[in-house]
């Protein structure tokens, strides 16, 4: 087992509002767009399961994952228009976490703090 890097992820999960899935998919690919250039993000994608949406993402720590809120933050709140969140999960070592609790304490995330795991 190896020891993690800072490594930070955020689950949000979407449920689109009544007639809204559409208009809120068609945002997606904007999302995506703003996040491209952003440096410290390991990877960002979304999957759909009916009216839910599932924004996987991952940032290489705490730093990218609030610089990567700043940079996305107008577009999310038109999202949010179209859309509610139904769960939130943020995971990685603990220091790193408690550089976002304050941040996103309004959001009212689930915590998982890192135990063990595989790095290669």
């Amino acid at each position: 087992m190896s020891q993690p890097t800072n490594i930070v992820s955020i689950h949000p999960y979407f449920k689109a509002k009544p007639g809204k899935l559409a208009d809120a998919k068609a945002m997606l690919p904007q999302f995506v767009a703003r996040v491209a250039p952003e440096k410290l993000t390991l990877h960002y994608d979304f999957t759909v399961n009916g009216d839910e949406i599932h924004c996987r993402e991952s940032y290489v720590n705490a730093d990218g994952l609030l610089a990567h809120l700043d940079n996305v933050g107008p577009l999310l709140g038109e999202f949010l228009k179209l859309v509610d969140i139904t769960r939130l999960e943020v995971h990685g070592p603990a220091d790193e976490l408690a550089k976002l609790r304050a941040s996103l304490a309004n959001l009212k995330p689930a915590w998982f703090v890192f135990e063990c795991g595989v790095k290669r």
